[in-house]
C-alpha cells in the first residue's frame, strides 16, 4: 500500500490543522493504521493510531487534543489536531501495520509558531 500524506503547514500556538493520509488501495483489510512524528533531533513517536474495529490511542501529550479518524470508502485517514503547541512542530507520516510489515508515507511537516 501506497500512503500519500498532506495538510502540513505554519501555524500559530493555539490553531487547528488537518492531515490527511491517502492509501492507493483499500484500506477496509489494514488492521491498523496511525500517525507517527518526528521532530528534529528527537526519535519518531506514536501520535494516534486507529484499529480495524474502529478503536482509537493517542500519545500521551496529544491526548484530548488530536483526533484520529477514517474513511473507509475514501481510503483517507485523518488527523485533527487541535490546540496547537510549539512542541507539536515535527514531521508527521503516517503509518499503516499490514501485512506483518510497517508501511510509511513521505511524511508532511508541520510547524507551530509561539
Amino acid at each position: 500500500v501506497q500512503l500519500q500524506a498532506s495538510g502540513g503547514g505554519l501555524v500559530q500556538a493555539g490553531e487547528s490543522l488537518r492531515l490527511s493520509c491517502a492509501a492507493s488501495g483499500s484500506i477496509s483489510s489494514i488492521n491498523l493504521m496511525g500517525w507517527y512524528r518526528q521532530a528534529p533531533g528527537k526519535q519518531r513517536e506514536l501520535v494516534a493510531r486507529i484499529y480495524g474495529g474502529g478503536s482509537t490511542d493517542y500519545g500521551n501529550s496529544v491526548e484530548g487534543r488530536f483526533t484520529i479518524s477514517r474513511d473507509i470508502a475514501k481510503k483517507m485517514v485523518y488527523l485533527q489536531m487541535n490546540s496547537l503547541t510549539p512542541e507539536d512542530t515535527a514531521i508527521y507520516y503516517c503509518n499503516a501495520y499490514w501485512w506483518g510489515r510497517d508501511w510509511w508515507g513521505q511524511g508532511t511537516l508541520v510547524t507551530v509558531s509561539s
